[in-house]
């Protein structure tokens, strides 16, 4: 502020210097400063209360009328003091002149010289701030309201996640139900795998974005579930170009589709079946594929989406808005291929590797 005023005060220096020229009375370049300086530094100094009083009393639709006509009078105290004290600091100026120029004889005509031009530089006070202080609550309200979206939206996520840990659970639990009267044996097994899902599900619930790496592992804890039910049966291959370990990627992405690969592509056949995962970056995108050698769609599409694949698509939505992808499509082959395409964004893969080794520990038995 103290420059802005500075840099007023300088180009009514060089308006008074240059008129002063033109009407054949020059005056040196010193004394133009040095009077348009105490001038506007004056108002500078009264700006002060004046900015004040514009957010005490702010001339708004409700106290409109009141208001203004107290700004009114403030403004022509406002005028009377930059008055009052320009001419003290005149007097105190020429006080080593051999005429000494009086108090009153100063104040009468400088007020009315400058009475209306003072009441302006008032009002333009008065303007700017509020000119700022609406811009200062504008900004406020904007952030407030990106603040509300991004809670909506966080919230909305979290309640997806939510619907989507338990229908995980719930087919878990039917499978290893199923296997409680064919193999014990397996079925404890699949319980310690469980377990351990369980416990990545509740460290995670507030992770949206893990990276590749450790959504793989996730996944492979799930698929030794698999395994130990359909044996032989079930093979998974993994197609993963290295630089896509590090994308970032919804936490529990992969899950609900290889499930419904397997659940709708391996299941209701005797064949061996065989579900192929494919991660491949192509140019700003991460491009992720589930395929299996299942009867693919029916004619005329998918009948209905299940829980799993509904929250896929709508956290895919909440996440990256447009810029996501999730396609359903028979492959030349046989078999459905369900490609998800989402922004490429690379983090350190330091904690996803700390992770696997966390779960590859505690899967480990113990001999203790």
């Amino acid at each position: 502020m103290f420059a802005i005023w500075t840099l007023v005060a300088l180009s009514f220096a060089h308006r008074y210097y240059v008129s002063s020229a033109s009407f054949g009375n020059p005056v040196p370049w010193r004394h133009a400063i040095s009077h348009a300086l105490a001038d506007w530094y004056l108002f500078a100094l009264l700006s002060i209360p004046a900015a004040w009083l514009a957010k005490r009393w702010p001339i708004e639709r409700a106290n409109r009328v009141r208001h203004a006509a107290f700004h009114l009078a403030a403004g022509a105290a406002f005028s009377l003091g930059w008055t009052a004290l320009r001419v003290e600091l005149g007097v105190w100026q020429s006080a080593g002149q051999v005429e000494a120029v009086s108090f009153a004889a100063l104040f009468r005509p400088l007020l009315a010289k400058t009475f209306y031009f003072n009441l302006f530089v008032y009002w333009a006070v008065i303007s700017v701030t509020h000119a700022f202080d609406y811009y200062r609550r504008f900004h406020e309200r904007e952030i407030n309201t990106l603040d509300l979206e991004r809670r909506l939206t966080q919230a909305r996520l979290q309640a997806l996640q939510m619907q989507l840990n338990p229908h995980f659970l719930f087919n878990t639990l039917h499978t290893i139900s199923a296997l409680m009267h064919k193999d014990v044996e397996a079925a404890d097994r699949m319980i310690s795998r469980l377990s351990l899902l369980l416990r990545y599900t509740l460290e995670s619930t507030t992770a949206h974005e893990v990276p590749l790496q450790q959504e793989l592992a996730f996944l492979d804890r799930y698929l030794e579930i698999e395994q130990t039910r359909f044996g032989p049966r079930l093979t998974v291959v993994r197609d993963i170009a290295p630089e896509t370990l590090r994308a970032q990627v919804p936490n529990l992405l992969l899950q609900p589709l290889v499930e419904n690969a397997i659940r709708h592509g391996i299941e209701p056949q005797a064949k061996p079946g065989q579900v192929r995962l494919l991660a491949r970056r192509v140019d700003d995108q991460l491009r992720l594929e589930v395929r299996d050698n299942g009867v693919g769609l029916p004619q005329g599409g998918l009948e209905a989406e299940g829980v799993g694949l509904a929250n896929t698509r709508a956290r895919l939505q909440q996440l990256y808005g447009d810029d996501q992808k999730i396609e359903f499509a028979n492959a030349a082959d046989g078999g459905l291929v369900v490609s998800v395409s989402i922004p490429f964004r690379a983090d350190g893969i330091g904690e996803a590797q700390r992770q696997v080794n966390k779960y590859e520990e505690a899967s480990r038995p113990n001999c203790g």
